[in-house]
């Protein structure tokens, strides 16, 4: 699986982004779909998971209640919506895919990654 996330940018304190991921392959309905970010001089964390039919998701509490993961299988294609964005949120965003797990926050359990979005948000 190939995947390609887009749709960051630079957007001011309160407002909104959707990014997408775009994977390769016909297999895509059975992964379970990670959304990661990393911020200048700190670890990768969880954004946020959701399950191979879009039925579960999980969120870190950073973002619980702005941010929003859905999927479209038919399309291949993984979301991110943020909303209420806070200058803390600025970070590169990584999608990811897992074979192994149906839903899961845990970095180990996912094979393959996307390059990542840049988001940055001014106060």
């Amino acid at each position: 699986v190939q995947l390609q996330a887009s749709g960051g940018g630079l957007v001011q304190a309160g407002g909104s982004l959707r990014l997408s991921c775009a994977a390769s392959g016909r297999t895509f309905s059975r992964y379970g779909m990670g959304w990661f970010r990393q911020a200048p001089g700190k670890e990768r964390e969880i954004v946020g998971a959701i399950s191979w039919n879009g039925v579960g998701t999980s969120y870190a509490d950073s973002v619980k209640g702005r941010f929003t993961i859905s999927r479209d299988n038919a399309k291949n294609t993984v979301y991110l919506q943020m909303n209420s964005l806070k200058p803390e949120d600025t970070a590169t965003y990584y999608c990811a895919a897992s074979s192994r797990a149906p839903m899961s926050t845990r970095q180990t359990v996912y094979d393959y990654w996307g390059q990542g979005t840049q988001v940055t948000v001014s106060s």
